[in-house]
């Protein structure tokens, strides 16, 4: 199964998930001017970033929204450099948290894990209900395809519904990992954990080893590191035996050639950099 491959290359790697959330802005001004395109520029930086980091990055998560707001040119860049991941023999996330029911969620599935647009996970929304799951599980399991399901996010504003009381102590997001968890148990992969997985935010890591130990067959994404506060310390509380999850960082690698003395000119390297300081800092509080 697709969780497999995903294990082996945090195994082989670490734990880096490369986000793709290309804005034009982040683009040097001088290779934003080489391209008489917007498709060319986003999937040209975008290839450069993965050539430079297909060996310290588990994989990549590319968030649809930063393609969409540049129309079909930024969509025709979105379906580059999911193929482009995908030719490379790397995984890809496409980061849709999709949330929809019946036929609609149907549409979606197709869209995203076939055709122009395949990935090989996608990002899941459950608030209108686990039916809005279903219709992502065929291809999960026959398809070698995966999810990652909205457990508790790293948000401030998470605490507005994740976090309401339900019963016997537990909270919204207790209910909903609970649901993840069952349902995973139908596609779990070699490595003991499933193809359904959840994301996770490490804003909060005193409640980590809580959630590690109750949903122990759950592979984590987990956003929050970095920018949004969460440390290497926090991220080790998610993962079981060195593995388990996957940490996003999009903005701290993709800008990281801000940092360096006339970095824009070999943005790439500092992307690489970056990924591996990440990828030390993680390893060094798990070992």
């Amino acid at each position: 199964m697709i969780i497999d491959e995903l294990y082996q290359r945090v195994e082989k790697n670490g734990h880096v998930c490369l986000g793709l959330d290309t804005d034009i802005e982040y683009i040097p001004k001088w290779f934003l001017n080489k391209y008489d395109n917007l498709e060319d520029a986003i999937f040209n930086f975008n290839k450069k970033i993965i050539d430079e980091t297909i060996d310290v990055a588990a994989c990549y998560k590319v968030q649809i929204a930063y393609y969409e707001a540049y129309g079909i040119n930024g969509l025709k860049a979105y379906e580059k450099t999911l193929k482009y991941i995908k030719n490379e023999n790397a995984i890809s996330i496409a980061d849709i948290k999709r949330g929809d029911i019946a036929k609609t969620a149907e549409m979606y599935a197709k869209a995203h894990f076939e055709g122009d647009f395949e990935s090989d996970f996608v990002t899941l929304n459950p608030y209108m209900g686990f039916d809005s799951v279903e219709s992502y599980v065929p291809y999960i399991k026959n398809k070698e395809k995966g999810a990652f399901i909205l457990l508790r996010t790293s948000n401030p504003g998470s605490k507005d519904i994740q976090y309401i009381d339900v019963e016997n102590g537990e909270r919204v997001y207790n209910a909903v990992g609970d649901k993840i968890y069952e349902i995973g148990k139908d596609c779990l992969g070699e490595c003991g954990y499933s193809s359904i997985g959840a994301v996770v935010g490490c804003t909060t890591g005193f409640e980590g080893k809580q959630i590690r130990d109750k949903y122990e067959s759950t592979f984590f994404l987990i956003p929050g590191y970095g920018a949004q506060g969460g440390t290497a310390e926090d991220v080790a509380n998610y993962l079981s035996k060195g593995n388990g999850g996957i940490v996003n960082s999009s903005r701290g690698i993709l800008l990281a050639y801000k940092k360096v003395e006339n970095g824009e000119h070999s943005f790439e390297k500092a992307a690489r950099n970056a990924s591996i300081n990440m990828r030390d800092d993680i390893l060094k509080h798990i070992s």
